[in-house]
């Protein structure tokens, strides 16, 4: 049995890992951190160039059509380098059109989401904030959600109603975007407030959107696996150079447990993922689970290995100028996007009875 990638997603992890490293060096990432939208049209072009924008999009309509492991491994890369904007939530919601849209609306749709002309986002919370499907409430485009990410910068909103799956203009009459207060600032949240929003349905029901949600989980847990990674290395090299008493502090062995409980869970968070991706495009009846196994085991992973990281830089570690905060301030913030440990446990027991 074949446990490692592929020659095909080798080449597609290590192209990102070219690209990402090239374009999103960590001061471009700082800058755009700064910024209102943490976004940037020409990088963002350039990442529409190599294709990176429609990973989760069928070649049928303009897109790399990717299997999903690919995706993780490219997603691994970006979560490496802190890719700030709107790249997750776009790969979520066209994930979403791809899964429940019609024929027609995938034609009309898809391909200018594929080269990234046109930016999308989901919208799944509420004020009474649950990611069971079950919990939605609020009419076709009335009401409120809440935690939206970077809709600020996209032209869609596909937004799940009672009613069902609406794509909505973000910048259309009746939309009103409130910039919510969010911990990981390469992302920005935003409260989407829906008053009789002309909206364009894609789905009479939400059923379907939970292929792509899984979608969105297991490329979140990329990420974090690939952020988890990034925070590993700058330890372990501040370990072997930082001194004390005559020594590197690698030396002690308390701190040498603590890169090794890091070395642990980034090995099994990506072995979770990518187990999760596999499962996802093998459409294996433990996909479900998966997913929440390695949701479930991310999002107390990551929080894990931030803690250990600034513990072992020491006070070094809480200084803006100290990159691990960075990292560590999007596992903490998005340790509950997509479901946190609690739901997704109570989730994997409900897929067992």
């Amino acid at each position: 049995m074949q446990f490692g990638l592929t020659d095909s997603q080798i080449l597609t992890r290590n192209s990102a890992r070219e690209f990402f490293s090239a374009e999103y060096p960590i001061a471009e990432v700082r800058r755009l951190c700064e910024t209102e939208t943490a976004h940037d049209i020409p990088l963002w072009r350039k990442t529409a160039e190599q294709g990176w924008c429609g990973m989760t999009i069928p070649e049928a309509y303009g897109g790399m059509g990717l299997d999903l492991v690919e995706v993780a491994a490219a997603m691994e890369e970006a979560g490496r380098t802190l890719v700030p904007g709107p790249l997750l939530a776009h790969l979520t919601a066209t994930a979403a059109i791809t899964a429940c849209a019609s024929e027609e609306h995938k034609q009309q749709l898809l391909p200018a989401l594929a080269t990234g002309d046109r930016i999308a986002t989901l919208a799944v919370l509420e004020p009474n904030p649950s990611w069971d499907l079950a919990a939605v409430a609020v009419p076709a485009c009335e009401g409120t959600k809440l935690f939206v990410m970077d809709a600020a910068v996209t032209d869609y909103i596909v937004t799940l109603t009672r009613d069902g799956v609406f794509l909505v203009d973000s910048r259309g009459d009746g939309v009103t975007l409130t910039p919510m207060p969010a911990l990981d600032t390469s992302r920005k949240l935003s409260a989407v407030n829906y008053r009789n929003a002309p909206g364009l349905q894609l789905a009479t029901d939400n059923s379907a959107v939970q292929r792509a949600l899984d979608i969105g989980t297991t490329l979140l847990c990329a990420e974090m696996t690939g952020a988890m990674q990034r925070m590993l290395d700058i330890t372990v090299s501040y370990v072997k150079t930082r001194k004390q008493f005559g020594k590197p502090v690698g030396a002690f062995q308390l701190v040498q447990a603590l890169c090794a409980d890091m070395l642990v869970a980034t090995e099994s968070a990506r072995s979770a993922t990518y187990f999760a991706a596999y499962a996802l495009e093998q459409n294996l009846p433990e996909a479900q689970s998966a997913v929440s196994v390695a949701k479930s085991y991310i999002a107390d992973a990551a929080r894990l290995t931030g803690n250990n990281a600034i513990q072992a830089h020491g006070g070094m570690g809480f200084t803006w100028e100290n990159d691990i905060h960075l990292y560590y301030r999007r596992a903490k913030a998005f340790e509950t996007a997509f479901g946190d440990a609690v739901f997704h446990r109570e989730r994997i027991a409900q897929l067992a009875l």
